[in-house]
């Protein structure tokens, strides 16, 4: 049970980046999330 918990969490903090991440770069409708900044997050999941 705690290990679906632990996944619940973890999923919950990756959404709360996510968004994060989203609303700085909201600010500037035509400029992205940069690649390495998805390169970044995404080796940091793999990590886990």
């Amino acid at each position: 049970m705690n290990t679906r918990r632990e996944e619940r969490r973890r999923a919950a903090i990756q959404k709360q980046i996510d968004e994060n991440l989203r609303r700085v770069y909201e600010q500037d409708v035509s400029q992205q999330v940069p690649d390495k900044f998805l390169q970044l997050l995404e080796k940091l999941r793999e990590q886990e």
